[in-house]
């Protein structure tokens, strides 16, 4: 009999629906209550899904039996909630970033390490079939020593589709904050930690005009770098670039390509868990996909499973927050980068996190 392992979700938005489906997928978990600062929404989220409780969120951070608390609010609460679980006893996965600024992640992985508790970080795409099995060709060494990376994000901004999309454009988001740690959470998983940044940022447009939803119309104040980029010196020795921007309309750049010495893996957009995966070695005439060596039939919130596991089996968990808060430090240091004008040595350090074993049954993390 599996020893589950309690859990408690704090912010009943939409993005809780998929936590909740995959959370009931994996044994390791039983979730037991949902909280939000709208008591009201928890009652009706968790009357949806058949959750036993829907509370306030003190009542939740009360409630002895949980042992993780699950933070899905806005990023400018990230903090504030951990910190709280935290002093509460509770285990945290919190959505990313971490925080909004370095000494909020500070703050987070100091208390956590003073309760003896572990923080857990999205995202956790890196755990899907598409990634798992990039980082496996790389380990197996299909393309030689790597060498080099890029990754890339371009999109005319969420204004025209988001109902209310100011967030977007203020503290704690931009294209860099809101999806940079898809990106460089992939490449820290494929290539390990980064120990040197340096970024070249711009605010394009210093206003913006919803395009959708009750607020047509409506201007938004910008503030935060929509045009990022950025280069990243791994501590294994690969030199990275990466962009995100919220600037433009068309592109036909890969998500994420991987150079190495004796060949090239393209991979999928790394805010999803499948792929393809697409392999060309130094003599090959085309491209190949490459079968997935991993499942991708898993969605937002594995790496609460993965930490379930992790705390019952007293080993590390895998998006853990020391990596959340290596890949906030990267995203501000590009900031800081073009402030100071000169390279950023970074502050923080994780290790590379394990990969998955194949052939994992439906359910389960751990072999």
């Amino acid at each position: 009999m599996v020893d589950k392992v309690k859990v408690g979700i704090i912010g009943c938005g939409n993005i809780s629906d998929r936590y909740i489906e995959t959370i009931r997928s994996f044994r390791i978990l039983d979730l037991v209550a949902c909280a939000d600062l709208d008591i009201e929404r928890a009652r009706a989220k968790a009357s949806s899904f058949d959750i036993p409780h829907g509370y306030s969120v003190p009542e939740l951070l009360a409630d002895s039996q949980i042992e993780i608390v699950v933070n899905l609010t806005i990023p400018q609460a990230h903090a504030e909630v951990s910190l709280a679980a935290l002093r509460a006893g509770k285990h945290v996965h919190t959505e990313k970033p971490l925080g909004i600024d370095i000494d909020e992640g500070r703050q987070i992985l100091e208390l956590a390490e003073e309760k003896g508790l572990r923080v857990g970080c999205a995202p956790d795409t890196f755990l899907g079939g598409g990634l798992q099995t990039a980082r496996k060709l790389i380990d197996d060494g299909w393309i030689g020593q790597p060498v080099g990376a890029m990754a890339f994000l371009l999109s005319s901004g969420p204004d025209n589709w988001h109902p209310n999309p100011t967030f977007f454009y203020q503290q704690g988001a931009g294209p860099m904050m809101d999806m940079g740690p898809y990106y460089l959470t992939a490449l820290v998983h494929l290539l390990g930690p980064v120990n040197q940044v340096t970024g070249m940022t711009r605010i394009s447009y210093p206003e913006r005009v919803i395009g959708s939803g009750p607020k047509f119309g409506e201007v938004m104040p910008v503030e935060v770098p929509t045009y990022v980029t950025g280069l990243l010196n791994f501590a294994s020795g690969p030199i990275g670039t990466i962009i995100t921007s919220f600037d433009g309309w068309h592109s036909t750049l890969p998500h994420i390509e991987i150079y190495g010495s004796q060949g090239t893996l393209q991979l999928a957009d790394p805010n999803f868990f499948s792929g393809p995966v697409r392999l060309r070695r130094a003599a090959d005439e085309t491209w190949h996909d490459i079968p997935l060596s991993h499942s991708d039939q898993v969605t937002r919130g594995m790496g609460v499973a993965d930490l379930g596991h992790a705390i019952r089996d007293g080993r590390p968990h895998r998006a853990s927050g020391a990596l959340g808060y290596h890949v906030l430090d990267i995203m501000l240091s590009f900031e800081m980068s073009m402030q100071t004008g000169q390279h950023i040595s970074l502050i923080s350090q994780c290790d590379q996190p394990a990969p998955l074993p194949t052939g994992l049954l439906n359910g389960m993390l751990d072999g």
